[in-house]
């Protein structure tokens, strides 16, 4: 037990760094409150420290990530956008290189706040309970169900232990965590909140279930006064980026777990008891980075097969609908995806043979306590089983870019989509990826210029080779059923930026196209995966049949949900995730749809002020690429003509929204591509919905769905009338002659202008009068005569 003195210098000093905690607003008063922190940690006993965390700790983390007021947790609602005076915002925006290496080093993972609490977390002295309103989305959805909270650790194991009953209300539940779980949660949920926030503007419609004037008014120009920040920083110049990467060395192995690592000393010196062994403490890392990142608000978070195994099923879809994935996650994604793919390098190209003084950081120390915890990984992928990180994240980063390329809204920007597939292409080609890559990095945080490059990895940068067929198989769905998803996005957002979109679909084909032994294989499982019967004369081909049970599995639980959803835009077929198209000769093949996609970026491209040589170059290699792929010379034109349309719609409903108001897409036939793109953001989305229903009802009760028929216009009908003079006595008669007569003329108008509208091909259209420019001005309008009224009826 502490002395009385002991105890009061420590509660004191705890409240005064407090206080400088709060008032460091400036590069020099940051520095001088890391130095005092990490004095205080130093000349105190993890008893001592105690204050340390109860106290200071929390006020800590706001400031850092610059999380409103210290003074109180949780933080403030999302809607209400942080501050950007965060530390560590400020030292990456800032051209003092000593702010940022003063806070990388009190936050570093083998610094002494790192070692403290270890230390605290050993004797288990300090718990948090973490606002639940930060968490995941799902999770927050299941913690707020007492059906669902109780199963929650079983579904998801790295929650094992962390779910608690309130004391205070017992029918709710909290997540206890220790120190380090509790600064890893608030590290993970900043990027997520930091992107909900600045990206505010195309998340709030429709992330809110009520229509707001703001809502309406924000694309009108002269409404909106926020401006949306553009992040153009490298990695190497991003503190964030280089904290997750220190983390991400320190305490996830991606090779040899057993071999002697730097950080020993560490965080990693913890107890079996306290935080179970090393790689108990890197799964509970990764699973805390994926579930913050990548799945998130997705509402099919875990496997079909696990939820079926527990007798559980989750109303997620009805709750958090279709909404795309946090933007702003590219950066940091593709760093955690690169990283963690490296130990499919090192387990791909023969590592084995490296002794552990040659690469040190590469390597982490610790065993694996199977017995201890059995429990914790029992509905996981052991990375000591198979020697790699990759079936970790394969379900949750393949469901994360496809929700982004099926639900990402017309408005959205192109750079978060860049960034995202960015991530896609660099999972599908690992093996250029090489220890070099993390140079920079690696400098930063040695603090020194040493020359990190292994001469083994000097050779690996050859491109794919066969070893890489376990890989590619693995993870067939994303070359394959994923290209598709993403030419319909490309087909979708075309008319953002052409050349753009251009570029990414040449990145993807000049992919798949890299190495003749890669697009043999890719076309071979798709020979495979359609042929019916189970034994093929090739003997390279029999050795693939027994992969098509498990791709048709992932295929079914990968893609839960986002196949048969009601995406707008999406060009997805009803029973689409039931085959692969990529190389189907049909209309909704691969071929035809990447032929019509260069026909469009061809027509656009050239179609524009200037046609650019550097675009025109685009088609012309991605013409080249697509030819190759597909085994032909030329890009073979598609038929239009009236006889080969007429029998077959395909092509006509792929880019269709699948349903309008409660009538699905195939009962409305427009011409127009207007009126078949989704609800941008410029559109009260009910209005829209319910003025297209109408405009179908009205298109389908004239007949203007149905083609003139030019025999109807030939006929004429006679009226015999009697000879016997007809004499009209009394008014009431000459009236209901009248009203007869301004009826006929009517009914021939009415009969004319539709027969001259079914000619011309012409719709009926109200979908305008879902502007939101169009609601204001109505709204307005309104508004001014009940005003004008009410004024009258007061004077």
């Amino acid at each position: 037990m502490l002395p009385h003195s002991y105890a009061v210098d420590s509660l004191s000093r705890s409240q005064d760094l407090a206080s400088a905690i709060l008032a460091s607003t400036t590069p020099s008063q940051i520095s001088a409150t890391c130095a005092s922190i990490d004095f205080f940690l130093q000349s105190h006993s993890p008893d001592q420290s105690r204050h340390f965390f109860s106290i200071t700790f929390p006020i800590l983390i706001c400031k850092l990530f610059g999380f409103d007021d210290a003074s109180s947790l949780p933080p403030p609602p999302p809607s209400q956008k942080p501050p950007s005076n965060g530390w560590v915002e400020l030292a990456s925006q800032s051209s003092l290189p000593d702010l940022s290496s003063k806070i990388f080093s009190l936050l570093s993972p083998n610094g002494t706040l790192m070692n403290s609490i270890s230390a605290v977390d050993r004797h288990s002295l300090v718990k948090y309970v973490f606002p639940a309103e930060r968490l995941p989305e799902w999770v927050r959805f299941m913690l707020s169900n007492e059906k669902y909270f109780r199963v929650i650790s079983d579904l998801c194991p790295f929650f094992k232990g962390k779910v608690k009953e309130d004391a205070v209300q017992g029918s709710l539940c909290q997540i206890q965590l220790n120190v380090f779980e509790y600064y890893l949660f608030w590290f993970a949920y900043y990027p997520v909140c930091k992107g909900n926030n600045e990206n505010l503007d195309s998340n709030s419609v429709k992330r809110s279930s009520k229509f707001r004037l703001e809502n309406w008014t924000r694309s009108i120009r002269g409404f909106s006064g926020s401006s949306k920040r553009e992040m153009e920083q490298k990695f190497e110049g991003n503190l964030y980026i280089q904290l997750l990467y220190g983390y991400l060395r320190a305490f996830v192995p991606i090779f040899d777990l057993g071999a002697h690592q730097p950080y020993r000393s560490s965080i990693l010196n913890y107890s079996l008891k306290c935080d179970g062994s090393v790689i108990v403490r890197a799964e509970f890392l990764v699973n805390v980075f994926v579930h913050y990142w990548l799945v998130d608000n997705d509402f099919s978070p875990l496997p079909v097969n696990v939820c079926k195994s527990f007798g559980v099923s989750f109303p997620f879809r009805s709750m958090l609908g279709e909404i795309p994935p946090t933007s702003g996650l590219g950066e940091v994604v593709k760093l955690f995806v690169k990283y963690l793919n490296l130990s499919s390098v090192m387990s791909t190209d023969g590592f084995d043979n490296i002794e552990c003084n040659e690469s040190p950081r590469w390597r982490v120390s610790g065993g694996f306590d199977s017995g201890g915890s059995r429990d914790l990984v029992s509905l996981s992928p052991s990375v000591c089983s198979v020697g790699s990180w990759n079936s970790w994240i394969q379900r949750p980063l393949y469901r994360f870019i496809l929700r982004t390329f099926l639900f990402s809204p017309v408005g959205t920007s192109m750079k978060n989509t860049s960034q995202v597939f960015s991530v896609w292409v660099s999972y599908m080609e690992p093996w250029t990826i090489s220890l070099d890559d993390f140079a920079e990095l690696d400098v930063v945080i040695n603090g020194s210029s040493k020359d990190v490059r292994n001469q083994e990895t000097d050779s690996q940068n050859s491109g794919y080779s066969p070893v890489w067929q376990a890989f590619v198989l693995s993870n067939f769905l994303y070359y394959s059923s994923l290209v598709m998803h993403s030419i319909g996005f490309a087909h979708k957002f075309l008319h953002t930026d052409p050349e753009v979109i251009a570029q990414m679909v040449l990145k993807v084909i000049s992919l798949l196209t890299s190495s003749k032994e890669l697009v043999d294989l890719i076309k071979n499982v798709d020979v495979v995966f359609h042929s019916k019967q189970a034994v093929s004369s090739k003997s390279e081909l029999n050795s693939l049949y027994r992969i098509v049970p498990s791709i048709r599995e992932q295929l079914k639980d990968w893609e839960d949900g986002l196949c048969e959803s009601g995406a707008d835009g999406s060009f997805l077929h009803e029973n689409w995730n039931k085959d692969l198209k990529l190389f189907s000769d049909g209309e909704d093949g691969g071929q035809r749809l990447l032929q019509l996609f260069i026909l469009r970026a061809e027509a656009e491209l050239q179609g524009g002020d200037i046609a650019h040589a550097h675009s025109l170059q685009i088609i012309d290699s991605l013409k080249e690429k697509v030819s190759y792929l597909f085994g032909g010379s030329t890009v073979k034109p598609i038929p239009i003509s009236p006889e080969l349309r007429q029998p077959q719609h395909t092509r006509d409903e792929l880019f269709k929204p699948r349903r309008v108001g409660n009538q699905t897409s195939s009962n409305v036939t427009y011409k127009g591509d207007w009126m078949k793109r989704p609800i941008s953001d410029d559109e009260v989305a009910w209005l829209a919905k319910l003025l297209i229903w109408l405009s179908s009802w009205l298109n389908e009760s004239l007949g203007l769905n149905r083609p003139e028929d030019n025999d109807v216009g030939s006929k004429w009908f006679y009226v015999n009338i009697p000879g016997d003079a007809v004499n009209l006595n009394g008014s009431g008669e000459i009236v209901k002659t009248l009203v007869c007569l301004i009826g006929s003329w009517l009914l021939m108008m009415g009969t004319t202008t539709t027969r001259l509208m079914r000619k011309h091909g012409l719709r009926i259209n109200l979908r305008v009068l879902a502007s939101k420019k169009v609601v204001m001005v109505l709204l307005i309008f309104v508004v001014f005569s009940v005003l004008k009224k009410a004024c009258g009826l007061f004077h």
